[in-house]
């Protein structure tokens, strides 16, 4: 049967495939359903964390080697999940065990300084053109002290973001993540939404959004706002809808208009951070911001986070103004982990390897949507990649929420049932290569492609 593409009829493929596709997962995956029974009795959905629990059934993983994990009903995926980008160096990579076992011997924790961060906080300087660094446990502790030290080294309370961003779970990011059209006011001046009854109208009210790619957007706030505004987060290649690369020239635009009004920048390079270049997006495009956070690839596979600004930015931070603290900053074992991923694997050799992949992943899906008609293309950079599957290209979140989400779903059931893990909630995430993918994996990935490609064109 021959369809049109976002036809009624290629629809009720869709939902056919994936009623197929859901029915084969949990078919397959009876230890995952036991352990998941067993697990609501002491944990709330049973589950740690809402994002493990997509649709159909969280799948427990057993372990984790090279580019492969193993699921507890004895499956063995080629990874391209990644933990949400944070296996970078891919599982169980002998320059992190080797590091992290040798550091736990000679003790876990001090709540004091380890040789370890001098190494690694030199590193990120030179990859990311900060001098000063802070560390913090995770992508939402990173982005918090960002925006704490916007506020105190301004002393101003607003602060810009981009509406569909997402950047952790603190209560001022928690605005216009995935806001509803009838919510989200007119896409030139989108309201700031709430994402739940916990994140007070005080504090919505002072995190001010934005459309991406739009510098205009942005003046009009800080000319309606003079003098109020403390700085603005970004996530530079927007991650939260796809993969979204900035507009030619808008990030040293922005960059200059916020400058002008004496308000900070700050990168959101939790996922871009080391997977989309060596200095992540700000070596990339080349525009360096007055704060970069970064998280998730930076530790191996430990807990981990960064803050990285200008002296003047950390001036506060040095004289006590403002303190980043945590019991766990910078403990041993992230750092050891830290130093092995920045000085033994993440080569420009290893990035060269990604990249090689990338374009084979790339160019290989992109023959594969051309030769059965379907509507889509692919987005990738460095290490992250995704396939969406819309006939205009998103740029912004707006452009995101007009298209199905069935495609992506089902064509993460068909990978995930031809043996790929990808990240779950396929119309929003992203792939993540490692440095211990190969073209073989790269081979089955586009294998499963095709086979989804024939059964809705078929």
């Amino acid at each position: 049967m021959t369809v049109t593409a976002g036809s009624e009829a290629e629809l009720a493929v869709i939902d056919g495939l994936i009623a197929e596709q859901e029915a084969a997962l949990l078919e397959r995956t009876p230890a995952s359903a036991r352990m998941m029974d067993e697990a609501r009795q002491y944990l709330a959905g049973g589950v740690a964390s809402s994002w493990q629990d997509a649709p159909p059934r969280a799948i427990w993983i057993e372990k984790g080697l090279g580019s492969k994990i193993t699921d507890v009903d004895g499956t063995t995926y080629v990874d391209l999940h990644n933990g949400f980008g944070a296996m970078l160096v891919g599982h169980a990579h002998p320059a992190v065990v080797k590091a992290v076992q040798e550091r736990v011997a000679l003790g876990t924790h001090f709540a004091q300084p380890t040789e370890d961060l001098i190494p690694v906080s030199r590193d990120l300087a030179r990859r990311f053109d900060q001098p000063k660094w802070r560390f913090a446990n995770s992508g939402t502790e990173a982005t918090l002290a960002a925006f704490n030290l916007m506020r105190v080294a301004k002393n101003r309370k607003k602060i810009i973001k981009i509406e569909g961003s997402y950047h952790g779970h603190h209560d001022s990011v928690q605005v216009s993540v995935y806001p509803e059209f009838e919510d989200a006011g007119p896409p030139e001046h989108p309201a700031s939404v709430p994402v739940h009854f916990g994140v007070l109208p005080e504090v919505a009210a002072n995190t001010l959004v934005v459309p991406y790619g739009d510098v205009g957007a942005v003046r009009e706030v800080l000319e309606a706002n003079p003098g109020e505004i403390a700085g603005m987060i970004i996530e530079p290649m927007m991650m939260n809808i796809g993969v979204v690369p900035p507009p030619p020239g808008y990030l040293a635009d922005l960059k200059e208009l916020l400058t002008a009004h004496d308000v900070l920048l700050t990168y959101d390079e939790v996922k871009t951070g080391l997977t989309t270049h060596e200095g992540g997006a700000t070596g990339r495009f080349g525009v360096t911001p007055d704060i970069v956070c970064l998280a998730k690839s930076m530790g191996g596979g430990l807990p981990c986070g960064a803050i990285g600004a200008t002296a003047e930015v950390m001036a506060i931070v040095e004289d006590d103004t403002y303190e980043v603290v945590g019991t766990f900053n910078g403990n041993p074992l992230t750092m050891a982990a830290a130093k092995a991923t920045l000085l033994e694997i993440l080569t420009p050799e290893a990035h060269a390897h990604i990249e090689h992949l990338r374009d084979r992943m790339t160019e290989g899906a992109e023959e594969i949507l051309a030769r059965h008609r379907i509507a889509g293309y692919v987005s990738a950079f460095g290490a992250k990649g995704a396939v969406i599957f819309s006939e205009q290209r998103i740029n912004n979140y707006r452009d995101f929420m007009g298209y199905d989400g069935r495609y992506g779903h089902v064509h993460w059931l068909y990978q995930h049932n031809g043996g790929v893990f990808l990240p779950p909630w396929g119309k929003c995430e992203q792939w993540t290569l490692s440095v211990q993918h190969g073209d073989d994996d790269v081979d089955r990935f586009l294998a499963n492609l095709d086979t989804f490609a024939t059964a809705l064109k078929g």
